[in-house]
């Protein structure tokens, strides 16, 4: 693969003329489509963001809003998008949901042998659980992704470089959870780091949107499923949890995703994928200012 910089070039659609207008050039300026991105799925994932009348409205919310994000790569950036590319988003989508799956359950092994939860099996309707389950963590994986690894870390990359567009996106992803029940500070932090950090680097490694909403999507499901809550939000799965010990351990009334363990492990997923990024030349290089 040939350094990211060049893909850039590359992906950028050739337009009519050599010097496009003002109105053009506003348009393709990176803070501009993504503004207008995040605002439109922003809009869809909120009307979408539900299981009734029926299971499928997050799904389709989800369709919706990749249909969206390609508009506006195509007819606003003035770019093509290789990162939803469908040749490889069966493979890549695969690869996500077994990392996914394996760093919440490597997470939550820790924790349990640690003394800090303990399971047993739910007396529930197995499909009552998991279809909305499913539903709901299809939307919130697809939009959330399309929002920071989509139009987010791509469009600051732009301008500031992956290192930069990768703390900027995971520290506004922690400060978003913030106001998720039962957060904290620490919880923002342990956000940012496992998931906007991790996600992140998934994401300039691979360079494909289907392998981030993998492991997003399988993170979200194991969790809820496993009876614990995600980023605070309560859910019934077909484990019932009892949690006990102290919060840094068991990441408290938020969950999981607050526990010192499951940072940890998040870290030691992030940094090989950075590594491989670096190695396969697809971090993008800070701009030098201009003499």
């Amino acid at each position: 693969m040939s350094t990211t910089a060049t893909t850039h070039d590359q992906d950028t659609l050739a337009t009519t003329g050599d010097n496009p207008g003002r109105f053009a050039r506003f348009l393709r300026f990176p803070l501009t489509w993504m503004l207008i991105g995040l605002v439109g799925v922003v809009v869809i994932a909120g009307a979408t963001a539900r299981t009734e009348p029926v299971t499928v409205v997050p799904v389709l919310g989800a369709a919706l809003a990749v249909l969206f994000y390609w508009a506006v790569m195509r007819f606003v950036a003035g770019r093509r998008t290789p990162e939803l590319s469908a040749r490889r988003a069966v493979p890549e989508a695969l690869l996500g949901l077994a990392i996914g799956v394996g760093f919440v359950a490597v997470s939550a092994a820790v924790i349990t042998a640690l003394g800090g939860y303990s399971f047993r099996w739910a007396d529930v309707d197995v499909l009552a659980v998991v279809g909305p389950v499913l539903g709901l963590m299809c939307g919130a994986a697809v939009t959330e992704e399309l929002m920071f690894r989509g139009f987010g870390i791509q469009a600051i990359e732009r301008l500031l470089g992956s290192w930069a567009a990768l703390a900027a996106t995971a520290l506004i992803f922690g400060i978003m959870h913030l106001l998720n029940p039962g957060a904290t500070a620490w919880s923002g932090l342990a956000i940012a780091i496992e998931a906007g950090v991790m996600l992140g680097a998934a994401f300039l490694w691979r360079r494909n949107l289907w392998f981030v909403i993998g492991i997003h999507f399988a993170w979200n499901t194991t969790v809820a499923l496993l009876g614990l809550s995600v980023s605070g939000h309560a859910a019934s799965g077909l484990l019932a949890a009892e949690v006990s010990g102290p919060a840094l351990l068991t990441g408290g009334s938020f969950g999981i995703e607050g526990s010192v363990v499951t940072v940890l492990v998040g870290v030691l997923i992030a940094v090989p994928m950075l590594l491989l990024a670096r190695r396969r030349g697809t971090l993008v290089p800070a701009r030098r200012p201009r003499p």
